[in-house]
């Protein structure tokens, strides 16, 4: 992991123990946040126009888990 989505990662870890006790779902593993990190990116570098609605859709799905909302 590239310190750059390292530092993003303990972000993450830190709004989770803050919001994530009201989600009942697990935190993420480093793997399983790099993935979602990356496609999230990708979605969010895209202009709006260029994303179709099951993208934007994707990407409120990923801005949520992240805790990026």
């Amino acid at each position: 992991m590239d310190p750059s989505t390292h530092k993003r990662f303990l972000e993450y870890r830190e709004r989770f123990i803050y919001f994530g006790a009201e989600t009942r779902r697990p935190v993420l593993t480093s793997d399983e946040f790099s993935a979602a990190d990356a496609e999230q990116r990708t979605l969010a570098a895209m202009a709006e126009e260029d994303r179709d609605d099951e993208e934007e859709a994707r990407l409120v799905e990923l801005s949520k888990l992240l805790f990026r909302d």
